[in-house]
């Protein structure tokens, strides 16, 4: 802000300590505009997550991380609309940090792929799926790795064509 002032005044002590003082307050309030755009969208918001839940009619759980709190949100944003496989799968992938595969056949088989069973937010993935599916469909959810030791009895010739994705899914 000096800079913009003529050169005589630059020079004058008063001056400067009022745009020193003045800097301050602008920097201050820079970061709180900052914290402001931050809490506006939701893979950044933190305090205001609060704002969101609100709006979706989610219960407020301070004990979870921000992270399980912001999958919530947007598993429920997701979830607004026809209820098919494709939603299904909007939702599942918006907790999962592996690939998903959702099955409908008189149930909604949820296949989270190169997951561990410690994942967390296992039980919010089930309960916005709950939430939004029909009453007669169950869920459930079937975790898909595969180990060294079940590769074993093949060669690469016969894994060497295969995506990850079909190895995974035993799909040889």
């Amino acid at each position: 802000m000096m800079a913009y002032l003529p050169a005589y005044e630059r020079k004058s002590k008063v001056f400067q300590g009022i745009m020193n003082a003045a800097g301050k307050e602008l920097d201050q309030e820079d970061g709180q505009i900052e914290q402001l755009k931050k809490q506006l969208l939701i893979h950044t918001a933190t305090w205001g997550l609060e704002n969101y839940e609100q709006e979706l009619g989610i219960q407020t759980d301070i004990h979870k991380s921000d992270e399980e709190r912001r999958n919530a949100i947007i598993a429920k944003w997701r979830g607004i609309g026809k209820v098919d496989r494709a939603l299904i799968q909007l939702i599942a992938e918006s907790y999962a940090v592996g690939e998903v595969l959702v099955v409908f056949n008189h149930a909604i088989t949820i296949y989270l792929l190169g997951v561990n069973e410690t994942m967390t937010g296992i039980q919010d993935l089930l309960n916005s799926i709950e939430e939004i599916k029909p009453a007669h469909l169950r869920v459930q959810i079937v975790y898909v790795y595969i180990t060294y030791g079940e590769l074993g009895a093949f060669t690469y010739g016969a894994l060497g064509n295969r995506s990850y994705r079909q190895i995974k899914l035993h799909d040889f």
